[in-house]
């Protein structure tokens, strides 16, 4: 299982990844990899606001469907419109290219907050 020192977590596996002032999220390896093979995923709209802890998207896969939660409060500024065609991309980039959305958090630094590489590691170990 793959778990990128720099990237900051959350107990629900979600990523989060600081770039200029927004963040990146999406699930984690090990989140991909219980859910099995991904085959829908259900992003919000740009300008949708989150509370810290809200649904903001779902995914659907072979074994289940589970929901993703906003891991700081802030208003989505762009969803990842490659995952409508090729949700699999969750699966075999969930770091890269299979991100779900790019937020504008509220408090920047709520992010430190959250469980850094090796909390989380102990969490799914």
């Amino acid at each position: 299982m793959v778990i990128p020192q720099e990237l900051r977590y959350t107990e629900d596996h979600e990523w989060v990844r600081s770039e200029d002032g927004k963040i990146r999220i999406g699930i984690t390896d090990y989140a991909q990899d219980a859910l099995g093979d991904v085959v829908f995923v259900d992003l919000p709209e740009p300008g949708n606001h989150y509370d810290a802890g809200a649904t903001m998207a779902e995914v659907e896969s072979t074994k289940s469907v589970a929901e993703v939660y906003a891991p700081v409060a802030g208003t989505i500024s762009e969803a990842n419109g490659a995952l409508g065609d090729t949700p699999e991309l969750v699966n075999d980039a969930p770091y890269g290219d299979g991100w779900f959305v790019l937020m504008e958090p509220d408090d920047p630094s709520a992010i430190e907050e959250l469980l850094d590489a090796a909390a989380y590691a102990e969490l799914t170990d």
